[in-house]
């Protein structure tokens, strides 16, 4: 394994993850109305550490391969759209926007996907587990859009 490439990615993974300590949730989200299967507090850092292990190791398989520019352009969009959504949802509390922005992250995810699963396998399933999640995040966001109409409208 090339680990200084994979250090590249590492540092683009936590780079985009940085955003979490930077729009940290806080009251205004502390008071939304959630569904009871929102995950505990304590699981976000431990999946996206995880998350973002799978996706640094993915990448790093994959982009030294020949015809590999579809599977890492994608690559590149999904960790775009991913550091987007916490700014976007925290910061700016645009949930409706929040929902924009995770659904284009679900697609970008998703074409990683398949373009890393063309080149390696391997490298396609270590971004199952982050297709399930953005899946989750996404139920979760438009549920909170659902219950939380009057913040959607007035942030």
């Amino acid at each position: 394994m090339d680990w200084l490439l994979l250090s590249v990615f590492v540092a683009a993974c936590f780079s985009a993850g940085l955003t979490g300590g930077l729009f940290q949730p806080g009251e205004w989200y502390r008071n939304l109305k959630k569904p009871s299967w929102t995950p505990p507090d304590l699981a976000f850092p431990i999946v996206w550490f995880t998350l973002y292990a799978c996706m640094s190791v993915a990448a790093t398989r994959v982009a030294v391969m020949p015809d590999s520019q579809y599977a890492m352009a994608f690559w590149a969009l999904q960790i775009a759209l991913n550091g987007l959504w916490t700014p976007v949802f925290f910061g700016l509390k645009k949930i409706r926007m929040g929902l924009f922005v995770v659904s284009l992250l679900w697609l970008a995810v998703l074409a990683a996907m398949i373009a890393l699963w063309q080149l390696d396998t391997v490298a396609g399933l270590l971004f199952a587990p982050y297709l399930l999640w953005v899946s989750i995040a996404a139920a979760l966001n438009a549920t909170i859009w659902r219950l939380n109409p009057e913040a959607a409208r007035n942030p």
